[in-house]
């Protein structure tokens, strides 16, 4: 099962599930109860801490749920917040470096804040894929995701989002358009 966001992140071939952590865990999990998927391969945007440029694709199946404060000494937690999915869809013989994605109900806008994600090794961010990846585990799920980076995480990030957006997402059908012969 390929899916999205949703909102104005949607795609012909991918079923929507929410944007941010919570809507993306409530709706998946009942996608996952009455269809019942024998794979999960999550699509769509990512920010970037720093290692990585605009309209560059990635795959992963690493997330982590780490909050700004975290960063900052101001909170701590006591669950587990980076995950790998226990089971990897990806095709045959492929090796692909998966970097962590880290999710957060919000974005990134300070530069300083997101070079401390890049020196704990978190390159990017998106806000749905830990949930995904959480449903995945828990219903032992194959899963990955495929992301298109839109933006650097600093104070233009809404505007180079809005800028590369549609771009990214022309990239990520002809991607799996490509992957799948849909």
């Amino acid at each position: 099962m390929i899916l999205c966001a949703g909102r104005n992140e949607t795609f012909d071939f991918a079923k929507p599930v929410g944007v941010g952590l919570i809507e993306s865990a409530i709706n998946l999990t009942k996608l996952v109860l009455e269809e019942k998927p024998a794979f999960l391969f999550f699509v769509g945007t990512a920010g970037s801490y720093g290692n990585h440029q605009p309209l560059e694709l990635i795959y992963s199946h690493r997330a982590t749920n780490i909050e700004l404060g975290y960063l900052q000494d101001q909170c701590y937690t006591p669950l587990e917040n980076q995950i790998e999915a226990e089971n990897i869809y990806v095709s045959r013989g492929t090796n692909h470096p998966s970097p962590i994605i880290n999710s957060s109900n919000y974005i990134t806008t300070d530069l300083t804040l997101a070079q401390k994600m890049v020196e704990k090794n978190i390159e990017l961010e998106n806000m749905e894929f830990f949930s995904i990846v959480s449903i995945a585990n828990q219903f032992k799920i194959p899963c990955s995701g495929l992301f298109v980076v839109t933006n650097y995480c600093d104070q233009n990030a809404h505007r180079d989002f809005m800028q590369n957006h549609a771009k990214a997402k022309a990239f990520i059908t002809l991607h799996v358009k490509k992957m799948c012969i849909l």
